[in-house]
């Protein structure tokens, strides 16, 4: 139940923000779990026992979704151009004998890259049109995937995917959760477009699928480096924003710009 009562809730306030609110409270939202994913990383990566340095990592990654909100002539490039001067500028700041400065850049800009820049394209997605729509097919999409891979790869699991990133993961599973988003996303896109484009829809869901697939094994690497089993406990049994995001972060810009290319 304590995985249950959550991953409802979740998925109804997702839909009631997708379907029934406006495209700028739908930024505040994400402006917030963009800030808080941030900040788990900043906590699983940095020191784990301070607040000032995840937090102003959490600020700096949400730059790219602010640019593209309130200055759309910079858009998300200039917000991640800010964002990596000003790591920059801190970097610069705070080096000193005995700390590994290099490692503390390069672990921040991932978080740059991954969490502020990716997660940008989820708002560049809502403001296209049936926007909202895509979403929630790319939402269909990354949980059903999940869900398939589970089940499948428990049922007819036996050759593993990436043993040493994440054990329990098969190649058996990986296929039947890329099948799944397919059905989920046909599904979907019945119900909620006017036109289904049927040979973009599959291969869209197929990509990412794919693609999502590499969200969830990165978001392993970083959990298995730092030792961390979840990336936060704010969605209580399901673990942080990270965990229930990394495959949707990685698969948003995909379906952006492959919505670009085909309008």
């Amino acid at each position: 139940m304590n995985r249950v009562i959550p991953g409802l809730a979740l998925a109804l306030c997702w839909l009631f923000l997708l379907l029934q609110c406006s495209v700028a409270f739908f930024a505040v939202i994400l402006f917030i779990g963009l800030a808080i994913g941030a900040y788990e990383y900043g906590k699983m990566v940095l020191a784990h026992e301070s607040f000032l340095e995840p937090a102003i990592l959490a600020f700096l990654a949400i730059l790219p979704v602010l640019s593209s909100f309130f200055i759309p002539f910079l858009g998300v490039s200039g917000g991640l151009t800010l964002a990596f001067l000003l790591l920059s500028f801190w970097t610069l700041a705070t080096y000193k004998q005995g700390l590994n400065s290099l490692h503390f850049f390069s672990e921040c800009s991932l978080c740059l890259l991954w969490v502020g820049f990716l997660g940008a394209h989820l708002l560049l997605i809502r403001t296209l049109p049936e926007g909202h729509y895509w979403l929630l097919i790319l939402t269909g999409i990354t949980a059903g995937s999940d869900s398939g891979a589970y089940y499948t790869g428990r049922a007819f699991g036996k050759n593993k995917l990436s043993p040493l990133i994440s054990p329990n993961k098969t190649i058996e599973g990986a296929l039947g959760g890329i099948m799944t988003g397919m059905v989920v996303a046909s599904l979907l896109a019945v119900l909620l477009l006017q036109t289904v484009p049927w040979i973009f829809l599959l291969f869209s869901a197929f990509v990412l699928g794919v693609v999502g697939i590499c969200g969830d094994l990165v978001e392993s690497v970083i959990k298995r480096t730092t030792g961390t089993k979840d990336s936060g406990t704010i969605l209580g049994g399901h673990g942080g924003i990270l965990d229930r995001a990394d495959s949707m972060l990685f698969a948003a810009p995909v379906l952006y710009y492959l919505l670009l290319a085909a309008s």
